[in-house]
């Protein structure tokens, strides 16, 4: 394998997004500069956004993955949107995380969705990064996990 003097691997470019009519933001800021700090491209979004403003701005971005951060308890229907638009896209291969006030019941159906991680409030930054890192960008099919119940 050759590599080109100075040549460095693509970073992982992610979307962080806040769908929906939820107007708190700061866990989703929080998670953002995590992965900035990272060393992870992020483009946030901000307030308000539509499943098809995250999905179509997660293309124009040549993003890796859409984080996102839902706290107000419309998570099962705006991510299912978010995960519905990637398939009529043709953009499956963006890989799907997402964070907030999600119920411990509704995690295996947003699970089944395809969503590929979910981080609920406690979760430590440096644990959301390094999944980040494991699971996004590399090009393989990762199996969906729950790192709610890993620890």
């Amino acid at each position: 394998m050759h590599s080109t003097p100075g040549a460095a691997e693509k970073p992982i470019r992610v979307v962080v997004a806040k769908p929906g009519l939820d107007g708190h933001d700061r866990g989703a800021k929080v998670i953002a500069r995590a992965l900035r700090d990272a060393g992870v491209e992020v483009v946030y979004t901000g307030l308000h956004q539509t499943p098809r403003q995250i999905v179509d701005t997660a293309i124009q971005e040549d993003a890796d993955g859409i984080g996102l951060s839902v706290l107000s308890g419309a998570h099962l229907t705006l991510f299912a949107q978010v995960m519905d638009l990637l398939k009529e896209e043709d953009a499956t291969d963006i890989t799907v995380f997402g964070g907030g006030i999600i119920f411990e019941a509704d995690i295996p159906p947003l699970l089944g969705l395809g969503v590929a991680a979910l981080f609920t409030p406690g979760t430590p930054t440096r644990e959301i990064t390094d999944w980040v890192h494991a699971h996004i960008g590399s090009g393989s099919a990762q199996a969906a996990t729950d790192l709610t119940s890993a620890s």
